[in-house]
């Protein structure tokens, strides 16, 4: 992967890279679609990170399909795709890893306190190998977003960092590749996360800007659906994630929910009228 790259920059080409952990679907392929605006040449690597996941969580079951996506991959025009063994990232005596001072402090870091730490160092793993000029990231995973941004303006990367937004099914859940653990119970339950943020941005177009009523708001109307355990409800700065209490400009009101057994996530940015 590395001389493939050093190849395609010799050619005065460009690349974007998008970084995922397979099992794609349509979220994935708007990222490429955006990576393909972007560079002569796009990457996509395929690698389900265990360094992100804690004891407990669903690596071993997260859903994988390695053939169906490189199929789906290229039919989005990708060039490249990188799918690394788990040795060939980690080996036996890795001992180096990339951690973050506060954004990680916050949302799913509180309750996944490993998680960022995984995401950057593999992250940064990853850029060394496909030495990238662009890569996308969907906001879907805000954090997430925010947290390589950091790091990438922290380490000195030569690297644009593209956010790309949130994909969403018909009914209007986010797409993400543990919706197929989801029941169709389930799957309705699942719904309450985005519609309760619709709900708090109406509530605040009617002049509720008090952040702690439309958590309330929130946490009651996600609660009133079976089967839903409240991770966490929040809004906060958009840069610092640290909360708030008062919304008088845009924030960011995330959401995190065990639906049974499958945890989701979802965010909007709340926007106060005339700003």
């Amino acid at each position: 992967m590395q001389a493939r790259s050093d190849m395609i920059r010799r050619e005065g080409k460009t690349i974007a890279f998008v970084p995922t952990m397979g099992f794609l679907h349509e979220g994935h392929l708007s990222l490429i679609k955006k990576a393909r605006q972007l560079g002569d040449a796009v990457v996509v690597s395929i690698f389900v990170n265990p360094a992100q996941f804690a004891p407990g969580e669903d690596f071993d079951s997260y859903p994988r399909a390695l053939e169906r996506d490189c199929d789906l991959a290229e039919k989005e025009g990708t060039d490249v795709i990188f799918a690394p063994n788990k040795e060939d990232l980690y080996s036996a005596v890795f001992q180096t890893y990339v951690s973050l001072g506060e954004l990680p402090n916050h949302l799913c870091g509180i309750s996944r306190p490993i998680f960022f730490r995984g995401v950057a160092t593999v992250v940064t793993k990853l850029f060394n190998i496909v030495k990238p000029h662009f890569a996308i990231f969907g906001e879907k995973d805000y954090q997430q977003l925010l947290v390589v941004r950091q790091m990438v303006q922290d380490l000195n990367f030569d690297i644009n960092i593209v956010g790309s937004p949130i994909v969403r099914e018909p009914d209007g859940l986010a797409m993400s590749s543990r919706n197929t653990y989801l029941s169709t119970e389930q799957r309705t339950s699942a719904l309450s996360l985005c519609k309760s943020l619709k709900k708090a941005q109406t509530l605040l177009e009617s002049g509720t800007t008090d952040a702690a009523t439309l958590i309330n708001e929130a946490s009651d109307f996600i609660t009133s659906h079976p089967e839903t355990v409240i991770d966490y409800v929040a809004i906060c700065d958009p840069e610092t994630l640290e909360d708030i209490k008062t919304i008088d400009k845009s924030a960011l009101m995330a959401i995190a929910v065990k639906v049974g057994v499958t945890r989701l996530i979802d965010n909007m940015i709340l926007k106060v009228a005339g700003m």
